[in-house]
């Protein structure tokens, strides 16, 4: 008869457990190791990061005036506002926001003239009217949605309408003072020249 504190009741780890255990991580360690390969060639490739980028210069949009580049298969629009307009948007008060962000945020750090957004509307993804001057811009100056009135003031800040949040900006960097780069690919390997 077996006592209840007799130590055969416990289990001992066995040389087979200890062997089965090890041939378990092995092989873990080795699935990685090749499937690292397989998952490392869905990354994109450097010629095609290359193209994730446009460089745009600057110097032919005079001021009050906007243009549309396409980056990405997105419209970005690129506007050069005027002094009344930089002051309108960084007067707004954030209380008065749908998307509340400061002007400054939204702007690059001494180029206050230059405003560089995404030209797809946050609600359902329509090209906001504005960036043409022959084009409504909407009772804040900036961008009215044809579809569901949704309006953005001079700082991409949507004030009115069903839009949840404010134009994208996009990743962009000043390469000179006249000229930028949009994307993030190339980007950050270029030393800004001011």
């Amino acid at each position: 008869m077996k006592k209840p504190s007799d130590s055969s009741d416990v289990p001992n780890p066995t040389r087979r457990d200890f062997l089965l255990l090890t041939a378990s991580a092995v092989g873990a360690v080795g699935a990685a190791y090749f499937a690292w390969p397989f998952l490392d060639s869905m990354n994109p490739a450097a010629d095609i990061l290359a193209q994730s980028t446009i460089d745009v210069d600057l110097s032919p949009i005079a001021e009050g005036q906007a243009i549309t580049v396409v980056w990405r298969g997105k419209p970005i629009f690129i506007r050069h506002r005027t002094q009344a307009e930089i002051q309108a948007a960084e007067a707004t008060p954030l209380k008065d926001l749908i998307d509340p962000q400061t002007d400054q945020d939204r702007v690059k750090k001494g180029h206050n003239p230059w405003l560089v957004v995404v030209g797809i509307c946050t609600h359902l993804g329509c090209i906001p009217t504005g960036n043409k001057p022959t084009e409504t811009r909407g009772k804040y100056g900036g961008w009215a949605c044809p579809c569901h009135g949704s309006l953005y003031d001079v700082s991409g800040r949507v004030r009115r309408g069903p839009a949840p949040l404010n134009l994208e900006v996009p990743p962009y960097t000043f390469l000179t003072a006249t000229s930028i780069r949009i994307g993030s690919g190339v980007a950050s390997a270029v030393t800004p020249k001011l």
